[in-house]
């Protein structure tokens, strides 16, 4: 069944200080084309010469290495778009406990979170770590790029200029403070209490 494009949980004009025009050019526009080439390539694969596979150049090396891109592409953006449209209150519960066990306070996570911002060329990625049940930030300069295998990302910041120069310009740094206003931590904590269980199933199934 074809990847579909998910409606956004929030009006294009409900955000403050990123516009609908920007959410407009986001959403409607530049994330349905990897959901679409996604489709694209998954409906190409089955049909790749596979007996002329190689790491120079093939059809087959070219699709599966656009998979990657696409799909990372569509599921990070999916998970930008879901946890915008709050008020930017912080976390409460488990997720605010583990955030101060893991970075000392709040206000220290968010200092770390948006350096990671302003380092990274395309996202700054929060993720819980099976291996050590703490909550990691990792940067990644593309989509395909960056991630770290078995860790559960539960949310994104998108830093590529796309989420921001028609409001902002260059001053990415204002994007990013405009981004926690409009944070929605309900439903970072909620990701956060499903990657708990995802995690706690992962150990159990431990390579080690």
């Amino acid at each position: 069944m074809p990847f579909a494009v998910k409606d956004l949980p929030f009006a294009k004009d409900a955000l403050d200080g990123i516009s609908s025009k920007t959410i407009e050019t986001h959403h409607d526009k530049l994330y349905p084309g990897y959901v679409n080439k996604r489709n694209e390539i998954e409906a190409a694969l089955p049909n790749a010469d596979r007996s002329k596979s190689a790491q120079t150049y093939s059809e087959y090396r070219a699709l599966k290495h656009e998979e990657t891109f696409n799909a990372d592409g569509q599921i990070l953006h999916e998970l930008y778009f879901s946890h915008l449209g709050g008020d930017g209150a912080p976390p409460s519960g488990a997720l605010a406990e583990q955030i101060n066990k893991d970075y000392g306070s709040f206000e220290n996570f968010m200092t770390e979170l948006s350096a990671s911002g302003m380092a990274a060329r395309g996202w700054a990625n929060v993720a819980l770590d099976p291996t050590d049940m703490k909550l990691h930030i990792f940067i990644a300069d593309a989509h395909n790029q960056g991630g770290v295998w078995g860790t559960i990302p539960v949310m994104t910041l998108d830093v590529y200029e796309h989420a921001y120069f028609i409001d902002y310009g260059s001053a990415r740094a204002d994007y990013i403070k405009s981004f926690f206003k409009n944070m929605d931590w309900q439903k970072v904590s909620q990701n956060y209490d499903k990657a708990v269980q995802m995690a706690r199933i992962a150990g159990s199934a431990s390579f080690a």
